[in-house]
């Protein structure tokens, strides 16, 4: 865990840094939108796997095969041991990995404004890049001007 934790806290330092605050203010919503689309996507799985195996476990649906055929108490029961599995997998995601997803996009952006000055500061922020753009001149070009 100490891994995706420091990914989180150290990536909006790190970018801006590097690559300066216009690539900081762009990975921002990137950030925001996987992961966004990400929580929604662990919420509504693990509530479909929870709910999955709801729908077997109860005694009054009566479960059929591929080909349309009910299952026998063999196949019944296979079929729960898998929804067993899916649920244990499922109810972590629904209650704890997609909530978890939003700290962590605030995290990104909460650590992003406390080293704004740091990362607004020429002579801090955007060090790849100005190197590479003072390299090929393009630096003393006016604002607007396309290279």
């Amino acid at each position: 865990m100490i891994a995706p934790g420091m990914l989180v806290c150290l990536s909006p330092i790190v970018f801006g840094v590097l690559f300066g605050k216009e690539a900081l203010a762009g990975m921002l919503p990137g950030a925001l939108v996987s992961g966004v689309q990400m929580a929604i996507s662990a919420s509504n799985t693990g509530g479909a796997w929870d709910n999955a195996k709801k729908y077997i476990s109860s005694p009054d649906n009566e479960l059929h095969g591929a080909s349309g055929v009910p299952l026998d108490k063999d196949q019944r029961e296979e079929a729960h041991k898998a929804s067993v599995i899916g649920d244990t997998i499922g109810d972590p995601m629904k209650d704890t990995y997609g909530p978890a997803l939003n700290i962590l996009i605030k995290l990104m952006a909460i650590i992003s404004v406390v080293f704004a000055p740091t990362v607004g500061d020429p002579k801090m922020g955007g060090l790849l890049f100005d190197r590479l753009f003072s390299a090929w001149g393009v630096k003393d070009a006016p604002p607007g001007d396309s290279l």
